[in-house]
């Protein structure tokens, strides 16, 4: 792949040939190596290298043309620019899209070492030799049928008319795995775990493995649950797959397209109980896949969205943030419409809670270790939900697993019924949070 210094040389060279005078464009590439296994012998090994270019283009008129492409060489850039120059007189008159005012601010350093990707053969004895431990680790177990080890290394680069040059690069390697028992006149029972790190070197699979290996153990004797109102445990996955599912609530495009829980006028009001603060932290250290800037180049930084249960900013592009007064945020990705998303989301205890709440000693309490079915079990308009989960029914440290379940309830009112939030976070792909409490959900038991 060609340096970004060249690709921008030959984009400005390209559109001064054809007259264009604004434009910016934005590419990614990922090269990445995974395996698969079933009962000690490989099953799916890939490699592949994937590009992405988007190229926007401004006419006189101020309209813009988007189109995407693979070749970044000076005659793919050429036919990207004119491509882009064309569909421009098609382009929205609504609400136009604009640079990034940003776009060339200082950025954050990151401290961030590519990992040199290991040999495929690395991959395979470490997949192979992991799929061995679970099925060794228990009877019931009887097979791993979702599982992998993935590497990637990826690079991203913005520029525009204007003068901005903006280039980063990264690696790292992801494990899962996913068991599955079979026991006479028994119910199947599963349950996986997840590892990401910066590197194969790094990545902690036997950590993997024995967490693998007790979620599914422990789901071995299941019981029924009789339906009714209990006080809750989220586990940090399962409470960041709720928080992401009605992230509505303070993403500025949604509001702008009247698809959120929150209005404009929402910023500063209380949407959940004081203990309870939330940040979206790209740079967050134990982000292992951090990001120092959007799709239109503007810097991620650690964002307040949630200050002791008070809505405290909206998550921003360029155009939303031009349309409400406010400053881009760095979470915005581009194509044919710019969209805005969360990055790193980072949760904890914004005053103690003044109870002394755990595990070890609370009694008839749901332990929610993953919720399911988002896609189906969530109104985000309407802010409620009806999911399947997995999870525990816990008395005083001893815990029985719940044969099959949905939690149901409304988010809003979920962030006012906290009463505990943990001191102790963990640490997901998706983000940092402890295990959250609520005062009771619905939970509905199979009949």
């Amino acid at each position: 792949m060609p340096t970004l210094q060249e690709i921008a040389a030959y984009a400005e060279e390209s559109a001064q040939k054809q007259g264009i005078h604004k434009y910016d464009v934005y590419g990614s590439s990922v090269d990445e190596t995974s395996v698969q296994v079933d009962q000690g012998e490989p099953k799916q090994v890939k490699a592949s290298q994937r590009s992405s270019v988007i190229v926007r283009v401004w006419n006189e008129q101020g309209l813009v043309g988007v189109t995407t492409t693979t070749d970044v060489d000076p005659s793919g850039i050429e036919l990207a620019l004119q491509t882009a120059a064309d569909a421009s007189a098609f382009g929205a008159k609504d609400n136009l899209p604009d640079f990034s005012p940003e776009a060339t601010a200082p950025m954050t350093p990151v401290d961030y070492d590519k990992v040199p990707a290991a040999d495929i053969q690395d991959l395979i004895q470490a997949l192979v030799g992991a799929e061995k431990a679970l099925l060794d680790a228990h009877p019931a177990i009887a097979s791993v049928p979702y599982n992998g080890i993935a590497q990637r290394e990826v690079d991203r680069f913005y520029l525009n008319s204007e003068g901005a040059l903006r280039q980063e690069g990264r690696s790292y390697a992801s494990v899962y795995l996913y068991s599955k028992t079979e026991q006479e006149n028994r119910k199947p029972r599963s349950a996986g775990a997840v590892r990401i790190q910066r590197g194969l070197p790094k990545l902690d699979v036997d950590a993997c493995i024995h967490e693998a290996a007790e979620k599914t153990i422990s789901h071995l004797d299941y019981q029924k649950i009789e339906s009714g109102k209990y006080p809750v445990v989220f586990s940090a996955e399962a409470f960041l797959s709720l928080l992401d599912a009605f992230s509505n609530l303070y993403n500025a495009q949604s509001i702008l397209d009247n698809r959120s829980l929150s209005t404009a006028e929402s910023l500063g009001s209380q949407v959940a109980v004081p203990l309870l603060t939330v940040y979206d932290d790209a740079l967050h250290a134990e982000n292992v896949s951090p990001e120092a800037f959007d799709g239109e180049g503007t810097p991620t930084r650690r964002l307040p969205i949630i200050s002791e249960g008070v809505l405290s900013n909206f998550m921003h592009s360029a155009g939303t943030a031009k349309r409400m007064g406010a400053q881009p945020t760095g979470h915005a990705s581009i194509g044919a419409k710019v969209s805005v998303g969360a990055n790193f989301y980072h949760v904890m205890a914004a005053q103690p809670s003044g109870q002394s709440l755990s595990l070890d000693t609370a009694e008839n309490v749901v332990f929610i270790d993953d919720v399911q079915a988002l896609h189906a079990g969530v109104n985000a308009l309407q802010g409620s939900f009806s999911l399947p989960f997995d999870g525990w029914l816990v008395n005083k440290g001893e815990k029985v697993s719940i044969e099959s379940a949905t939690v149901a309830g409304d988010f809003r009112e979920l962030l006012q019924s906290i009463v505990h939030v943990e001191a102790e976070p963990e640490i997901t792909p998706g983000g940092v949070c402890p295990r959250i409490w609520v005062e009771s959900l619905s939970i509905t038991g199979e009949a």
